[in-house]
């Protein structure tokens, strides 16, 4: 089933969002590669798709995964979570129904 990931980036984190990015990524290129991925990618605070100093709102993912606590799981050890980049996270079923 598809999975809903959500997370909002606390003040001032776009310093820490840099550091960890790499990391970030691999995972969510592990998600491409098995094939599981559908779409990804952060929320710029301003109106821009590079807002610079600016930085981002957060994060949305939205991937297959086993269960719903397979989504929470690995969205809770990512690194964006576990180095405080997010401020909150959620995680939900998703159903997409266009494309």
């Amino acid at each position: 089933m598809l999975y809903i990931i959500i997370g909002k980036d606390r003040q001032d984190s776009l310093a820490d969002r840099l550091s960890v990015r790499p990391a970030h990524l691999d995972r969510v290129q592990a998600l491409l590669d098995e094939g599981r991925l559908i779409i990804g990618g952060p929320m710029p605070a301003i109106d821009s798709e590079n807002p610079g100093e600016a930085g981002f709102l957060g994060s949305v993912i939205i991937a297959e995964f086993a269960s719903l606590e397979d989504a929470k799981a690995w969205a809770e050890a990512d690194p964006y979570t576990v180095t405080g980049v997010f401020e909150t996270l959620e995680v939900q079923p998703y159903k997409q129904v266009l494309p």
